[in-house]
């Protein structure tokens, strides 16, 4: 796991040098940009698998096998990447010739891979004693919305009708799939993270579900710290709001870019849907307070 953060660095010097001597543009953004965001994507993932797998116990060899299996599955999407950019053209959806073909069918069964063993990671996190349980349960749901996310990047690597209606006259079909839903990818985007501001893009809710594993773990570690109100049931029960209100925000955004929405643009359905969620995890949220307090008060008058 270490190793994989290691390799991460290595491509995130690579583009970092890349972003600041190299003008070029690819679709619509600086041509280092994604690798420079796909690398640290990566990094984090390396770091977070680190601390996962000390909870994991009585399963090193298995562990050791996942370790090593992702340091190569990053080096793939890493160097394929890399590549691509250094070509001049794009990492995904690039069939425009064998060599770019090869590459993203390679990439591709990296993705699988790395979707693989986030499932045996939360098999083993399901099985195994994590103490304190909401902290377990936070590693165990954040680690279930992030593989779930996964989904977006099967919904990416679809064709588009534009793609299928050029092959059907007889033009082919050079790109497989594409970031956004509605415009041509390459047009305007949010700063840093490129998202379309002017259609669908599957990124949205990929990237949301994939840093839920982040946002739960990190709730876990507050909730061991405090309030001292809460019971163990109670802060187990908040993860589970928390745990249920990221999936709910990875469909409602997924369901956005099926429609073709930018996200920075939603319609008055979106915004319903958010609002909702919202409320449904305010109130939930409250509850298990209320309750915490209620009961805390119980026990503090039966003693006196």
């Amino acid at each position: 796991m270490v190793a994989t953060v290691v390799v991460a660095g290595v491509f995130i010097l690579i583009a970092l040098v890349g972003l600041a001597v190299d003008p070029r543009v690819i679709t619509g953004q600086p041509a280092w940009a994604k690798p420079a965001r796909f690398a640290f994507s990566f990094g984090l993932f390396g770091v977070t698998l680190i601390w996962l797998t000390t909870f994991v116990r009585g399963h090193d060899r298995p562990v050791r096998v996942m370790g090593w299996t992702v340091v190569a599955c990053v080096a793939v999407e890493g160097a394929g990447g890399t590549w691509a950019t250094a070509e001049g053209t794009t990492s995904h959806f690039n069939f425009t010739s064998v060599v770019s073909g090869t590459r993203i069918v390679f990439m591709l069964i990296a993705s699988l891979v790395l979707l693989a063993i986030g499932l045996v990671t939360v098999f083993l996190l399901l099985r195994g004693r994590v103490e304190p349980p909401a902290l377990a349960w936070a590693l165990r749901l954040g680690m279930a919305v992030t593989t779930l996310s996964m989904v977006a990047v099967y919904l990416m690597v679809q064709a588009t009708p534009a793609q299928e209606a050029a092959a059907d006259r007889g033009h082919g079909m050079p790109y497989i799939g594409a970031h956004t839903v509605g415009p041509p990818d390459g047009g305007p985007g949010l700063p840093v993270t490129n998202f379309s501001t002017v259609g669908g893009d599957w990124r949205v809710p990929h990237f949301f579900g994939v840093h839920s594993l982040q946002a739960l773990a990190l709730l876990g570690l507050l909730l061991t710290l405090g309030p001292r109100m809460l019971g163990p049931r109670h802060r187990t029960a908040l993860v589970w709001i928390a745990g249920v209100f990221c999936l709910a925000l990875t469909g409602i955004l997924t369901w956005q870019t099926h429609r073709g929405q930018p996200f920075a643009s939603p319609d008055a359905s979106t915004i319903t849907a958010l609002t909702a969620l919202a409320v449904a995890t305010a109130v939930a949220t409250a509850v298990v307070f209320l309750h915490a307090r209620t009961g805390r008060r119980a026990v503090r008058d039966a003693g006196t």
